[in-house]
C-alpha cells in the first residue's frame, strides 16, 4: 500500500486513504509532509490520512503500514510537528537563505539564539520596527529597523479606505505570513482585533511587509523585511505559536503624552500606555485581552 503511494498523485492518495478507514472518518485534506534524507528517490513524501474514530479502526495489514511508514518518516528526519504549519515559498526560503548567516551571527554576538521567541514594537512618529528576542525570562532588543513608510496621521485606523496605519496589540500566527506578497514578503498584523471590532472599526490586509509605499500598512524595504520575516519564521517553526505586535503613535512616555493633552485620541493612547508600561518594567510583553471596549493586561503564558 505504502510503497505504490508513495509514487501516486494526491489524488490517489487520497482514494486509498477513504478506502483504507472508510468506517467513522471523514477526510479534510489535512497533510502530513515528511523530507526523507535517504533514500534520494523518496526525498519528499505526502501521506495524506483522515481523521478518523478510534472505535471504529480495527488493526490491519495495511493500517499498521501506515502507522509504521509515519514513525519511520519521525526517526529519519527528527520531524517537527509545529513545523508542519509554517508556510514556505521558493521566494521565502531564498531570502531567509541570503540572510540566515548574518542573522544567526549577530544573534551569537549579542548572547541571543535565532529562532527564540519574538516580539516586534513599532512606533509611527519617529518610524521605527523593533525586534525582540526572548532570553531566559525577558526579552532583548536585537534590532530597531527604520520603517521606510506608513500612511494617515497619529491615531488609529477607524475603516476601511481611511489608508491609516493601525495602533494597538495585535498577534500574528502562522496563517497570517504572507509569503507571495505584492510587497516582496509581509506578514498580516490581524486587524481588526478584539478591540477594534467591539468599536466597530473595519479594515483588512493590514501588513507589514517590503518596498517603500504605504496605504495603511507599515513598509520596510525588502532588504529589512527579508531578515525581519526570517526571524519570525525561525521563531514560528521553533515553537512560538503566535508572536505579538504592539503598535504605538509614538513613545508613550509621560512627557510625550502631555504634550499631547487636547489630542481626541488621549483616551486611547493612555489605554495603551498601560500595555507600554508593562513591558517597558517587565520586559516580557502582557496577555491582552479586551473588557468594555478597553485592553485590559495580565501575566502572558511563558513563550516556547
Amino acid at each position: 500500500w505504502h510503497s505504490r503511494a508513495f509514487k501516486r498523485p494526491r489524488d490517489s492518495i487520497v482514494k486509498l486513504c477513504r478506502r483504507d478507514f472508510p468506517a467513522g472518518g471523514e477526510f479534510n485534506g489535512d497533510a502530513l509532509v515528511f523530507r526523507f534524507r535517504k533514500p534520494e528517490h523518496l526525498a519528499l513524501v505526502c501521506v495524506y490520512a483522515p481523521p478518523v474514530r478510534l472505535k471504529n479502526l480495527q488493526p490491519t495489514p495495511r493500517r499498521k503500514a501506515l502507522l509504521t511508514c509515519l514513525f519511520l518518516a519521525l526517526a529519519m528526519n527528527d520531524f517537527d510537528v509545529s513545523a508542519a504549519d509554517i508556510p514556505s515559498s521558493s521566494r521565502s526560503r531564498a531570502a531567509i537563505a541570503k540572510v540566515k548567516p548574518m542573522l544567526v551571527k549577530e544573534c551569537k554576538r549579542k548572547g541571543l539564539r535565532y529562532g527564540a521567541p519574538i516580539f516586534i514594537r513599532i512606533f509611527k512618529e519617529s518610524r521605527e520596527l523593533e525586534v525582540w528576542i526572548q532570553d531566559g525570562k525577558e526579552f532583548k532588543l536585537f534590532r530597531i529597523y527604520e520603517i521606510c513608510r506608513h500612511s494617515g496621521e497619529l491615531g488609529p485606523k477607524l475603516k476601511e479606505g481611511d489608508r491609516q496605519s493601525p495602533e494597538g496589540f495585535y498577534a500574528v500566527g502562522p496563517k497570517q505570513m504572507n509569503l507571495r506578497s505584492r510587497f516582496h514578503l509581509s506578514f498580516n498584523l490581524g486587524f481588526p482585533n478584539a478591540y477594534d471590532r467591539a468599536r466597530g472599526r473595519t479594515g483588512s490586509f493590514l501588513m507589514v511587509h517590503g518596498a517603500c509605499a504605504s496605504i495603511g500598512c507599515y513598509a520596510m524595504t525588502d532588504s529589512r523585511i527579508e531578515e525581519i520575516y526570517a526571524l519570525a519564521d525561525a521563531a514560528l517553526r521553533n515553537g512560538q505559536p503566535f508572536f505579538r505586535a504592539h503598535c504605538f503613535p509614538f513613545r508613550m512616555t509621560t512627557e510625550n503624552l502631555a504634550r499631547r493633552k487636547d489630542s481626541r485620541w488621549l483616551p486611547f493612547w493612555t489605554n495603551l500606555k498601560t500595555g507600554y508600561d508593562w513591558f517597558e518594567k517587565k520586559k516580557t510583553p502582557p496577555d491582552v485581552r479586551v473588557n468594555k471596549k478597553r485592553y485590559v493586561f495580565a501575566e502572558a503564558a511563558p513563550a516556547r
